[in-house]
């Protein structure tokens, strides 16, 4: 269950963020916390397709708390989200993976406003 994995999570602060992230993430997306594979933890989920034929489905938003990060998935990328990446804090990004930390060292409310708005992006381009 996604409460005792987090619950196996040694590093104390790391457990605490990931409880708050569940939270945040719950509240956001209307959607319960789900397991997906061994070390993800995701709300909701979508079906693509692409232009090659692939097709699938995935999860709308979530995290997974690595050994040395906090790895948060926004599925919308984040080259529309300049200005709220400018306000966010101390991180580092991949394509569609935010790297951090510790949650005290971004702002929450600018967590939850990039979140919030990457959702709402998956939803309408992937009904």
């Amino acid at each position: 269950s996604v409460k005792d994995f987090i619950n196996k999570v040694e590093d104390d602060q790391k457990r605490k963020d990931s409880f708050r992230l569940i939270e945040i993430m719950q509240e956001i997306t209307g959607e319960e916390a789900e397991m997906w594979g061994s070390s993800i933890i995701g709300f909701g989920t979508y079906h693509y397709k692409y232009d090659s034929g692939q097709e699938g489905d995935f999860l709308t938003v979530g995290f997974s708390p690595r050994k040395n990060v906090l790895s948060i998935y926004i599925m919308a990328g984040f080259t529309k989200y300049y200005e709220l990446m400018e306000k966010l804090g101390k991180y580092k990004t991949g394509k569609s993976c935010l790297y951090v930390k510790k949650l005290d060292d971004i702002d929450e409310k600018v967590l939850r406003e990039l979140i919030k708005s990457s959702v709402e992006f998956i939803k309408d381009k992937y009904p």
